[in-house]
Order: structure tokens, then sequence, then C-alpha cells
């Protein structure tokens, strides 16, 4: 009984398309990274050109990329804000974008493809801001695979593409079919429902149970037409294996190429070099019918791409491996091969630029937009090259390619591309599975030399530029841009088109802009304490840590980076200060001070104030400067410590006055601490008086909470002088829990009212005010007699919150205690959030946006609740009931590291953070309790923040500078640039061992057997992997030693050991154990090699005291096939070795050499070698036959089978699960599914132990590296603590285990081992929320889990963690009745299970 949750989303790009969704003016980016949708929009800053030069790589610090620099051209950048993500129950494999006839946001639709040939038309519905889903379409019916040997269509490659003008959409699945999905056109006369043209049936299902009318037109009920499916035979007989197609520019009716072959593809290139050929056909889309224009036969058998081609251009350009040929309108065939090899591979003439010496495998090409038609190829390696045609007249008559030289950008990206998008003028999306995606800009170097302006200039008018620019304003702000190309069309078409000389300077120039953190694919992984020590054994039970961190190698190739992750934040301490037992802190800045004054003059903080209770339990408040170490008493100024305890700390009056709240009167500081007014708030001071108990700030308003549930507001007048509003009669009688004051200068909200001079000082001033029945109401501070907006059902929590919403036969609210409404984001956008706290200090998030609906109030003002923010044990349903926390835990921060974020004081602190390009994450803090946060800016912590423990300590504290948090994780780049395949951490020097693959050119060998190898007549080799071993030390980043393998050599595990290094005195040393393989071509034996090393002490360098450490070879055998696993194994201090298709028990000699003691045959590639430790239990898993489960015996030396699984499967990562006396093995494989083995000998099915029971599977969706058993953690059934509860219990609470999981999408994902009784819970719970929820494009998440296969032995379903999470988005009545269904009567019980299934 198991949970598989995805911990963090995937960050690999696999699709994306640019086009206006949210709105018709609107230029938005759609995202695809396997089973996450996003929807981006855009925005312009202003940065610094020396950012970009060696300041920020990539543009990858989003919190200081818009600060000022000094000294340097300011330049207009394009930053990425997302605006929502999807979790969807599927596999993306295209975007498609469709304009339909009306749609509700005005803007287009896009068309989503899925694995197992499914579409999903989506379109944006600004009345609950959300993406809607038109309609879904399923191909999947028996009688559309007409042959039984057909493959399946999982294993094709499927293919989505779209006509440019919108009329149709074509799917290629299957091995020979394409589903044509027709869009309603203006004009249409004919509906084709009623049509049988004796072909498949239209197989779309119309989710919108309302039907409403999307076109415009009576008779449309919906925006496409009926679907059919063709068989590529019936378009031609020809086509029987298709390679690609892609419908074409420029036609009156649908018409698209397809690149096909008569000819499977084979080995034997001379006899089948030009097997391919491409045709254009166009579409009858009322006839269902097809007509052939145009054919081109005889083509390279390499090309493998069609790149349709737009004005001035058109036809379509086919990409090959060696060669780029173009095809017009009327078939005229022009191309160039980019290397020596394209003359071998096939006779079509080619001109030739051998000098070039490109690989086109994997490259990606992308329109720039300009009119001359020149194109940016995207290398897989990531250089750039410029694809240039030369038109004459109306025709190609030849093209040429050249690379972009490092200086104007071409060396800019370090990875394939997976996909491009034009998303603007001068602006390219690139997204990449293996390196960050980004945003790049591009220009022409002649513009750029005639537009030149001067430093002043350019920081006169930079300084003039609005940072946010709307889509209209953008296309004027570009003619100033110094990034745009807006150069004439004859000059450009003037320029010439024959091959440049490397001497020329390149027209173009390219820089980043703007990118998104991606750490696929994710290798190596090894899971440390949170101290830096490692866990020799993540699984052991004793002495399981708290706090993990894990240290995992993400990127390939030049993008290959070391990378530290940790769940929660915990930055070093700059300062701590004990200033007795304080409950809350505020730091204060201080100015205008005399020049013998001690205080500093600059925007530092220069003051703290503290509140305390001293040990007579006297409240007092007290002032301390930060010019001492430690900071002193302010004993000469006006501030009174025996006033009484602070409530809160603010300034108002532009700075020049400092506001402190106390319980019972507000005083009010001169900017130099001396104390200019003392408001109390009754006249005549009684012990019996309401006092104060919560405060809130906002220019030029003060707003009280009293312990009588009364409010009072302040105003500062022009002198700086606190006065009284007058307030109306429902307000003064309306009991109050919270309050918050927000300053909407930005109109977010649009509650001002016309009637409001937009001068007057404080006329955007909001109240938002939550009433003792869970209200929400919002009063204008300039106008208090009445309500400008009133929610009463806040407290229900529903997903979408109006003025209309409410709930009348339910009493299932939340009980509110806090409202907060605050900026969060960073410097490149920051947006207004509500944010509510109950009374088990959940945090919930609403988003505010405009949406007019029809038949609804004057006010367009909605809520959106923020989704997916999780149910994390560091973060919610553990509550602290000691009175010392403040009634207001929520404190809002404007810049700590450049975030604006808001802070959660109490048991389990934590933060809510939005990056612009990322979602909403809270994150938690490793810290003790917190009572208090506040903000903390000095010259040696700048940026930073206070916080207050439990003990009354105060610690001073701020974020790495090169920490990121987009995907809730905060994650450090050890090491970058290095292409690592394996690495290990060895723990008693502190140094990292690193298995590094870098590419060599590879020639062929003396041989005398082939005495012609040694005259190759080519200079452009083949290229190789070469592998190297190397020690990284943390401490100072840098790599301090290297050990070089052979030509072809690469490592294929790397292992740390503590090995026996003596027969005789059976010393054990802990020792770095390498397996490595050489990689020649499929002609030669497979061989590999084992290294043993140690790394000893040596003298370092003077200058360079980290190189005190060194490899030291202890042992070195060659073996026969690849070393492709390793593991510790028994007690004595052996190794397990996979080597070829043996695994292989060997001891460590004395002399060197490596002794083998036992072996077992599994005749074929082993993939995963794992013991569980000191158990003697081995897996043993293969590419072809499963998984093995054996047994190392030590007396005698013998490895024996114990049993293997019946189905044949590739498996690529296996684990042991134990749980309590159980023991179960779990196999990812190589279609993304994970299966749960058991070995049980006591059932009949298993025959006795020989065959392992198969009792579930699951599929994830994503393809598995690496399966790390984590330490065993106490059940989280409620029962464990002795409670009782409704939920009944049959087993006894055990210590359960977890695996951690990593795929190649770069997300990481937790299997969870869960009680019998938690299991019958959570699987009720997830019932209830499929059958629920509302699944994004009509996706049934119940579909996409489960996978066929033989469970003869009738195992449990594992659960979904992806849908359990979801428990949070439904409203507190839905979360009622699902409680209900479930049989539980408390909702911290369904919280304390769902705490089992995440770390």
């Amino acid at each position: 009984m198991q949970c598989f949750s995805q911990l963090t989303p995937p960050t690999a790009v696999t699709h994306a398309v640019s086009l206006p969704f949210l709105s018709a003016s609107a230029n938005n980016l759609v995202v695809a990274k396997t089973s996450l949708l996003q929807i981006y929009s855009f925005k312009s800053v202003i940065s610094n050109a020396i950012e970009q030069d060696a300041g920020i790589p990539n543009g990858h610090d989003r919190r200081t990329s818009g600060f000022k620099g000094q000294g340097r051209d300011r330049v207009q950048t394009t930053k990425l804000v997302l605006i929502a993500q999807y979790d969807l129950s599927g596999t993306i494999i295209g975007l498609g974008r469709v304009k339909t006839l009306k749609s509700t946001s005005g803007g287009e639709a896009v068309l989503v493809a899925l694995k197992d040939a499914k579409l999903s038309l989506i379109e944006w519905d600004p009345e609950r801001y959300s993406i809607s889903t038109i309609s879904v379409h399923l191909y999947e019916r028996d009688d559309i695979q007409v042959a039984p040997w057909a493959l399946d269509d999982a294993q094709c490659v499927n293919q989505l593409t779209t006509d440019p003008s919108s009329r149709c959409a074509a799917l290629k699945f299957g091995a020979r079919h394409v589903a044509i999905l027709p869009f309603h056109q203006a004009g249409d006369e004919l509906v084709m429902d009623d049509f049988d043209g004796g072909v498949s049936e239209d197989q779309s299902r119309l989710t919108h149970s309302s039907h409403k009318q999307t076109n415009g037109d009576s008779h449309h009920s919906t925006p496409y037409r009926g679907s059919f499916v063709l068989s590529m035979l019936a378009l031609d007989p020809g086509l029987m294996h298709v390679v690609h197609l892609g419908f074409l520019h420029e036609y009156r009716e649908p018409t698209f190429g397809v690149l096909s072959s008569r000819l499977a593809a084979s080995s034997a290139l001379h006899d089948r070099r030009n097997v391919l050929s491409y045709a254009v056909y166009t579409l009858d889309l009322e006839q269902r019918a097809s007509t052939t224009l145009l054919s081109v036969a005889n083509l390279p058998y390499d090309i493998h791409t069609i790149l349709p081609l737009s004005v001035p251009i058109g036809g379509a350009l086919l990409v090959g491996c060696n060669e780029l040929i173009h095809v017009d309108q009327a078939g005229k065939a022009n191309g160039i091969a980019v290397n020596d090899f394209a003359r071998r591979n096939t006779s079509f003439p080619l001109p030739s630029q051998p000098e070039l010496a490109l690989r086109l495998e994997g490259c990606t090409i992308e329109h720039l937009g300009s009119s001359n038609g020149d194109m940016l190829i995207i290398l897989r390696s990531g250089e750039l090259a410029i694809l240039r045609f030369r038109i004459d007249g109306r025709s190609v008559s030849g093209l040429s390619v050249r690379l972009i030289q490092e200086q104007s950008g071409g060396h800019l990206l370090s990875a394939a591309a997976s996909c491009t998008a034009g998303v603007g003028r001068g602006r390219i999306f690139v997204g990449s599975e293996e390196n960050d995606s980004v945003v790049i800009g591009w220009t022409s170097r002649s513009t750029k030399l005639k537009r030149q302006r001067s430093v002043v200039e350019s920081n006169e008018h930079a300084d003039a530029m609005l940072l946010d620019l709307d889509d209209d304003e953008e296309e004027a702000e570009d003619e100033d841009d110094l990034y745009f190309n807006d150069k004439p069309d004859a000059q450009l078409s003037a320029q010439p088109t024959s091959s440049p000389t490397d001497t020329e300077i390149d027209e173009y120039s390219f820089r980043i802009h703007d990118s998104l953190v991606n750490m696929a694919p994710l290798g190596s992984l090894i899971v440390m304490e949170a101290q830096s020590s490692v866990l020799t054994d993540p699984s052991s039970l004793e002495d399981a840590p708290n706090e993990l961190e894990l240290v995992v190698s993400t990127g390939h190739r030049k993008a290959g980076k070391l990378t530290k992750l940790r769940m929660g934040i915990s930055p070093p301490i700059k300062h701590r200060f004990d200033l007795g037992n304080v409950q809350a802190a505020w730091s204060v800045v201080v100015k205008n001070l005399t020049a013998e004054s001690s205080l500093p003059t600059d925007d530092y903080d220069g003051v703290i104030v503290t509140s305390i209770v001293t040990d007579a339990g006297e409240e007092q408040s007290h002032a301390y400067t930060l010019l001492t170490e430690p900071p002193t008493e302010l004993l000469e100024s006006d501030f009174d410590s025996s006033a009484g305890a602070t409530i809160a700390l603010g300034t108002l009056s532009g700075g020049t006055r400092i506001v402190q709240v106390l319980k019972n009167e507000i005083r009010a500081y001169e900017d130099d601490l001396s104390l200019a007014q003392i408001f109390p708030i009754s006249e005549d001071p009684t012990p019996e008086d309401p006092r104060i108990v919560a405060a809130s700030f906002a220019e030029p308003y003060l707003l009280l909470l009293r312990d009588d549930s009364k409010t009072m507001l302040l105003k500062a007048d022009d002198a700086g002088e606190l006065e009284e509003v007058e307030q109306g009669d429902r307000l003064s009688s309306t009991g109050w829990l919270s309050i918050s004051l927000f300053d909407d200068s930005n109109d977010v909200f649009r509650l001002a009212g016309e009637e409001e001079e937009a001068d007057d000082e404080g006329s955007s001033v909001l109240m938002f005010l939550l009433n003792v029945n869970g209200g929400l109401q919002i009063y204008k501070a300039s106008d208090l007699s009445r309500s400008v907006y009133s929610a009463n059902g806040l407290s229900f929590l529903p997903p979408f919150l109006s003025e209309e919403f409410m709930i009348r036969r339910s009493s299932a609210r939340e009980p509110l205690v806090e409202i907060l409404v605050a900026e969060l984001g960073d410097t490149v956008t920051k947006s207004p959030y509500l944010i509510l706290r109950s009374a088990n200090d959940d945090v919930t998030i609403y988003n505010p946006y405009q949406s007019a609906i029809e038949g609804a109030s004057n006010s367009s003002l909605r809520f959106a609740k923020i989704s997916a923010l999780g149910l994390s044990k560091l973060v919610t349903s553990k509550v602290a009931e000691d009175q010392n926390y403040p009634i207001q835990k929520l404190r809002a921060i404007q810049d700590v590291g450049g975030y604006s974020t808001v802070f959660r004081s109490g048991v389990l602190p934590c933060m809510v953070l939005k990056i612009a390009s990322a979602a909403m994450q809270i994150i938690p803090l490793k810290n003790a309790s917190m009572k208090s946060f506040a903000s903390f800016h000095t010259p040696d912590c700048q940026r930073g923040y206070l916080s207050v423990d439990d003990l009354g300590v105060i610690s001073a504290a701020s974020f790495p500078l090169n920490a990121d948090f987009s995907t809730g994780w905060l994650a450090e780049t050890l090491l970058s640039g290095k292409d690592i395949a394996v690495f290990d951490y060895h723990t008693v020097t502190d140094r990292y061992v690193l298995g590094v693959s870098d590419i060599s050119e590879y020639k062929l060998p003396e041989d005398e057997l082939h005495p012609e190898w040694v005259h190759e007549d080519t200079q452009f080799l083949p290229q190789i992997e070469q592998g190297s071993i190397q020690i990284f030390t943390p401490s100072s980043g840098t790599i301090t030693d290297t050990y070089p393998l052979d030509s072809g050599e690469v490592v294929m595990c790397i292992k740390t050991m503590s090995l026996e290094v003596s027969e005789n005195t059976h010393i054990r040393r802990s020792l770095i154990v390498v397996g490595t393989s050489f990689i020649l071509g499929e002609d030669l034996g497979t061989k590999g090699r084992i290294y043993i090393f140690d790394i000893i002490e040596v003298v370092p360098d003077p200058e360079l005291p980290e190189t005190s450490r060194k490899l030291k070879l202890i042992a070195k055998e060659e073996v026969k096939g690849a070393v492709t696993s390793l593991s510790e194994v028994g007690t004595e201090g052996f190794l397990l070795v996979a080597q070829g298709q043996k695994c292989m028990v060997r001891g460590l000699k004395e002399d060197g050499t490596l002794l083998p003691v036992a072996f077992i045959d599994a005749q074929c590639y082993i993939s995963v070698v794992k013991e569980l430790k000191a158990s003697g239990l081995c897996i043993i898993a293969d590419a072809v036959k499963g998984v093995w489960l054996t047994g190392y015996l030590e007396d005698p030396y013998q490895l024996r089978l114990f049993g293997k699984s019946a189905q044949h499967f590739e498996v690529v990562a296996a684990e042991f699960l134990p749980h309590g006396k159980d023991l179960y093995i779990v196999v990812g494989d190589a279609e993304g599914e994970m299966h749960v083995f058991q070995f049980d000998p006591h059932n009949p099915k298993s025959l006795t132990g020989q065959r392992l029971l198969h009792l579930s599977n699951f599929n994830t969706g994503a393809y598995p590296t690496t399966m790390t058993l984590l330490a065993g953690h106490p059940s989280t059934d409620p029962l464990a603590n002795g409670r009782e509860t409704s939920i009944s219990s049959d087993d006894t609470p055990t210590s359960l285990h977890q695996i951690l999981v990593t795929s190649q999408n770069g997300a990481f994902s937790l299997l969870s081992s869960l009680s019998p009784s938690a299991y019958r819970t959570l699987a009720a719970l997830q019932a209830y929320l499929t059958n629920t929820l509302p699944h994004p494009l009509g996706l049934n998440p119940r579909a996409y889990r489960s996978a066929e296969a033989d469970n003869t032995v009738g195992g449990r379903v594992m659960l979904d963690g992806d849908v359990l999470k979801r428990w949070k988005e439904l409203g507190s009545w839905k979360r009622a009745e699902g409680m209900a269904r479930a049989g539980v009567d408390a909702e911290w019980e369904f919280e304390a299970l769902l705490e089992g299934v995440w770390l």
C-alpha cells in the first residue's frame, strides 16, 4: 500500500507556442513541461548592460535585474511573468495555435495533443481567470487499428500540426493514421455533421455542458466541425513510413507536406541513401478527400523535419542531419550541404559548405522575423547560426549558412533546444530539456551603429521609459530599443547571400533577456544531513535526520551542474542579539540627525526597537543603536521603555514620523527619535478601557483594532500630527477579527471611485476587514460611510470568491483569524494578494482580478484561490497554543533579498514567496519556533530580516546570493560547466568525486587487418565521449585533481565504499570505486574497467590550500563487458559489481588485485544492482527480463537466486521498500511506469518465492533516473499519538520508509508506504476528489495513472498524491462533505495522514 507524490514540478520545456491567449491584444506564451502547462505574459523592464556582459549569468538573478547600474548603458529587457499553471493528468506531445471565430476572452485557442492520441481544445475564461476546456477528442477505438500486427499507439511517434489559417488541425498517430479536426470559418454555409464519407466517425467529446455559443452563429454550437480519421495509405499508397508532416502557408485550401519513405530505415546505406520523398497534398474538408499537388523524390535518408515557411520565402525547408533543402510551391528544390558527410550520404545535387562542419542532429530552426526570411539555427551544442535564402525574383535560388561568432552571442546557449517560439519583434523563446530555457533578443549590428546614443543620453531615455509596457505601447517603444532591428527592407535584401568570411562582422547580435530555471535531466543523487555530512545509509532507521539536503547532478554537456537542494530555508545567521526576553522586534531607519548624534545617517537601519517581558512579568519596550557591537540601549532619547509593550511600529509622513503603537496609546517620534505626539485611545484612561491588539500602516493612515473588536482609524496631517477619522455607523457597530490597510496606488482592485480626486493623499488606501462572522468588508479610508465591497462567504474559502457567493445550507466555515493584503513579487513584477490565516495556522491566498459577470453587482472584482500551495507537514497542521504568540502572525516585508514577501510566525514558521516566472510558493523556515519577523538592512546584512525565537533571542539573516526558489526548494549551484555523469561524496575528506564526460574527436586506430584506416579522407571526424575522474572541493568551489581515462572510456558508476584492504588485519577504509566502459562502436566488443582510488593528503600549493588532497590509484582491473553498477555487499567489506552479463562479488587484496568470490549470470545487460544494507538481499535488474531478487551468503560465498519477475520490461531504476516484516521491490521502467513487487514465499502464487508477486503498477508520466531509499519515519496515523479518532486501526504503527525518485524531466517525486488504515482513508478521499475537482483539459487522473498489467495477486492500486494534495482547493463545505464520505470527524486527521506522503 503506497502513495506516489510529485514533490517539485517538471522543469524541462518540451513544447511552446506564442499567441494572443488572454485577450485579442495580449502577447502570451504557452509552455508545456511534459505534464505541466504554463501560461506566461511578457513585461519590459530597464536593466543595465553591464549585467548582460559580466555581472549576472543569463539574467538569472531576477531580484537585482531591475537595479540601477553605474556608468553603463541601460537597455530594455523582456521578462517572463507567469499567469497560471496547471498540472495535467497526461503527457503533452504537442501544442497548436487555433484562431476560432469567437472566444470568451477575444483571444485565440490552444490545441493540446497528449500521449495516446488525445486532443484538448482550450481557451481563456476571463470570468474565472482560468483556462476553459472547449472539447476533448479521443482516437483510441479498436477498429482504427486495421492490422492485428500494427504497433500500439504508445509505441509510435505522434505529431500535431495546425493549419496557419486555423482551418483545421492534423494529429498523426499510430503507424499510418491521421486525424483531421476542421474548424469553422467565417462564411461557412454547410455543416458536416450529417455527412457520411465512408471513413471513421468523429470521436470527439464536448465538455461544455451548456453548449454555449462560441462562434457567434446560431447553428454552430462548437468552434469545430466533426473530425475524421484517414489512413495515410488512402492519401497515397506510397506513404508506407511517414517521417514528418506539416501544414504549409499561402494555400487557399488546407495543404500539408509529408516526408515519407517506401522502405523502412536500414543500415544498408549504400542501397538506401535516397529513399525519402516529399509530397504536398491539399485537403477538401467537405468531401474528406485529398489531391496530390507535387512530389520530390530521391531525397537524402537523414532528413527528419519539415519546416513550413511563410512569405517572402514560402514552401518548406527540409532539415537533415547533414543538409538543408528548400522546396518551393512549384516543387523546385535548392539546398546546401553543411559538412563533408553530405556528399557520401546522398546523390541529391547540393552545393556544399564543408568548412562549416555543422552537425544538424537535434537542431532547431526559427524565423527571425526579418523581411528577407533569415532564420536562426540552434545546434545541438547550443551554437547559433544564420540561414539565409538567395532570392531571384519570386523564387529561391540558393541557401547559405554562417555561424555566429562568440562576441556576437553565438555561444550564449550551452545545450540543445527542444522548441522555439517567436514572442515578438526581435524576441525568441528557446525551450530546452538540457539547459535553462531562455528568451533571447537579436538586433542588426548596422542598425545599432546607426542608432547608437551616448551613455548619458541612453540613461536619460531609459529613466523616462515605463517599466510596465502595454502591448500597444511596446511596439512604439521598440522604435527606441537598442536591440530592435528596424533596417529597411531594401537594405536587408541587399546584403550578400554568399558565405561570408570569418573576418567579416556578424550582421546579427544576440543576448539573453530572461530564463526559466531547468534542473533536467536529473542524474546521480546523494542524500546529506543539513550539517553537510553525507548519510552513508539514507535508509537507516537509527538517528534519522529531520532535515535533509540533496546534492544532484543536473543538465547535460556544457550545461551540466552540481546542485544542492533543500526543502526549507536556513540562511546563515549574520548577527545574534540577546537583549532579554524579546517578544517582537522592529528595525528603524533614522534620518536628519545632527553631527553630534551617534546614530547612522544613511538609508541603513540604525535602531532596533524591542518589546520584552521582564522576569517580573512587566512589559517594556527598548530602543538600541546598531552602531555598537553589541547594540546598546538609547538612554538619552525620548524613547520611554516603561510605556509598555509595543504592538506595532511603522513610519508615516514620508518616513519623517516614527509611530509606536502601544496597548493604550500611540506615540509619534521625529526622525531623530525625539517625541512629537502622544495620542491616547481614550480621554480618561482606566484599566477597563479597551486595549489595542493589532495595527496596520498605509500612508497617511494608521488602522487600529481593539480587544473589543472595534476599530480606530488615524490620519497624519501635513504637519505629521495624528487625528482620528470619524467612522460610519455600520463600521463602528460591527465586530471585527482582523484588519489590514493597503495602498492601491495602481488601482488593481478598482474600488477607488470616479468621484475621488486622483491626487488626493490617501485616496487609494483601502481597508480590508474580517468580521466576526468570517465575512470580508472593504472600505475606502477616505470615506468610511459605506463599504465598497462585501463578500460574506469568505470563510467558506471557495475556489472563486465574489460578492454574490454564499452557501446557505452549510455551517462548515473555516475559522479565519487573520487577514492581510500585501504585495508579493520581485523586482520584475509585484501584485497584491489577499492572504488569510485560519485558527490552525493554515495559509490561504487569493489573487484579485477583474471580470464582470452578467447580472452581478456593479463591482467586477473577483478573487481566485491559488491552488497547489501544498499540505506540507513543515507548513501546516501543527498549531501553537501558546498565548505568547501575537494575534498578528503574518508580517509583510517589502524587500528581503529583492523579494516582497510575507512571513508567518509560529511553531512552524514559513515564508510566502512569488517569483515572476514561477508559481506562488510557501517555503518553510528551518528554524525553531518564531515569535516575530521584521526587515533588516545594514551594511553587513543587506536586504535581510530579523527573527525572534522562542527564547527571545533576535537573529539577523539574509538569503544566499546564488539561491533559487523557482521549484519551491532552495537550490544552490555548487559547480557548473561540467557534464557530470555520476558522482559520490567522500565523507572523510569532505570532497566530491565526479565522473565527468567531455567530447573528443575519434580517429580510427591502427589495425593490421585494416591498413586503410590510417588514411582517412575526411577532416570531419565523428565525436565520442572522453571520461575523467575529478575531485571537487565544495569549500573553494574548484576542481583540485583530475585522473584522465583512455580515449572512448566513460564513467558508468561511482560509489564510496568501506572496503577491507587487508586479508590479514581486516582493516577497512573508505575508498572510491569507479566502473567504466569503452564505447567504440557496435562492431567492437565492449570492455570495461574497475578502478579503486583513495583520497590521500599531499603538500598543497602555497597559493591554493585546497589542493591538499589527491587521488591515489589502489587497484585497476580490466573486465569483459561494461561495468554498469556497483554496490557494497555483505559485512566483510566486499563489493558487488555488474560487469557485462554477470554480477560478481569481489574482494580487494593487499597486492591491489580484485579477487572474485561469487557470481551469478544474468545473460543480458544489467542496469541496477543494490543491496539492502547489511542484509545480503540484492536487487539485480536488467534491460530485458525485469528484476531479480538474490541473496549473498558468506559461508560459503555464493549468490543465490530467490525470485524474479514474471513480466519482461526494461528496468532503469529499482529500490527496496521494506514495510514491517514485508519486503517490497519498486521498479521504474523505460515507459515511466512504477511497478511494485513483493517477495512472499508463503503465498502459493509465488511458487515458493520463485516468482515475485506483481502487486500494482502506476504511470508516473516521466522517465525515472534514480531511486533512493530514505530513512523510516514514524507512522502518521493519528492513533500513533494515542488520541481517539474515528479512523479504525487494524495494524500496529510502524516506521514507514519512503523512496525519493528523480526523473529525466527535472521533477522530484516520493513514494511512501502507508498503513492499512491510512490507505483506506486516503483512498476514499482520492475517490471523492477525483469525482469532485475540475480537471484541466478534461483529463481523467484515474485513467492516466492506471497501466495495463497482469496483477495476478490482486494488489491494491497505488494512490495518487497529486490528487490528494489538491484537498485545500475545495471550499470548506466541500471538505466537510469529503470528510463525511471518508468517515472522518476532524480535518486534522486528514492532514495528519497527508503528512506521510511528503518529506
